[in-house]
């Protein structure tokens, strides 16, 4: 048996193509798994799960359908859906995660994530998640009717843009200290993250000469990245192409 990770699916109306892909994906691959861990990004925005779009319908039937099958799926917010709820969540049979999560899989000890408290050096993203991740004003938030909510998303995304234009691509990449801290803070063997959209497979030297790994997952508007892991190893796919690891017992 394995496990499937995905990320940054960012499915919106706009993208029938991805929306269609990860139908098929839930229907045709996903049901042969252990269990789907879905990091962060599974929607372009979400502003509140009374928000009945098309797009969430569908994806709340197919999650249930992958539910009644006996797979189970998790979810860890990203920044576009951290809005996503309790209510949402159980409608899809889905179990919702700890922004930063420690699971055992096939004998490992795996920290996963979405990423982007990873990268430290884009001090003003940093600044804006530490504003909406305020209990308070995501509550104040949702008591908005409908349309202001949909308008205030739209006006942050196209902020959002204009302000990814102008920054480097190492600032939008993860710091390296920051990853190291994960390393050293928990005993882990490996992490998973996605965020980035730079999907590949990162060896990280210990000071006590051993070998851990950071993995990340890609996204699916260009790359299809899809992290398939057994008791033998991993593969990551991205663009068609396939990279492998081997990890002992």
């Amino acid at each position: 048996m394995h496990t499937y990770f995905i990320s940054d699916l960012h499915l919106s109306e706009d993208r029938p193509d991805i929306i269609q892909a990860f139908l098929d994906f839930l229907q045709q691959q996903a049901p042969k798994a252990e269990a789907l861990y879905i990091l962060g990004d599974l929607f372009e925005f979400w502003i509140g799960d009374d928000d009945k779009t098309p797009v969430a319908k569908q994806v709340e039937q197919a999650l249930k359908a992958l539910s009644d099958k006996g797979v189970p799926s998790y979810f860890i917010h990203g920044n576009r859906d951290f809005m996503v709820g309790k209510a949402y969540a159980q409608c899809c049979g889905m179990t919702l995660l700890e922004e930063e999560t420690l699971v055992d899989l096939y004998g490992h000890k795996v920290l996963i994530l979405h990423g982007d408290t990873l990268c430290t050096d884009d001090v003003g993203y940093q600044e804006y998640r530490e504003v909406t991740q305020k209990l308070w004003l995501r509550r104040l938030f949702l008591l908005l009717p409908l349309f202001v909510r949909q308008k205030i998303a739209n006006k942050i995304r196209s902020k959002s843009k204009q302000a990814n234009t102008s920054k480097s691509l190492g600032i939008m990449d993860v710091n390296q200290q920051a990853v190291e801290q994960r390393f050293e803070g928990q005993a882990i063997d490996y992490m998973i993250h996605g965020h980035t959209h730079r999907p590949d497979i990162h060896s990280i030297e210990q000071t006590n000469n051993t070998i851990k790994y950071r993995v990340v997952l890609g996204d699916w508007y260009q790359q299809m990245s899809v992290l398939k892991i057994d008791r033998n190893g991993l593969e990551l796919s991205a663009k068609g192409q396939l990279q492998k690891l081997e990890l002992g017992q």
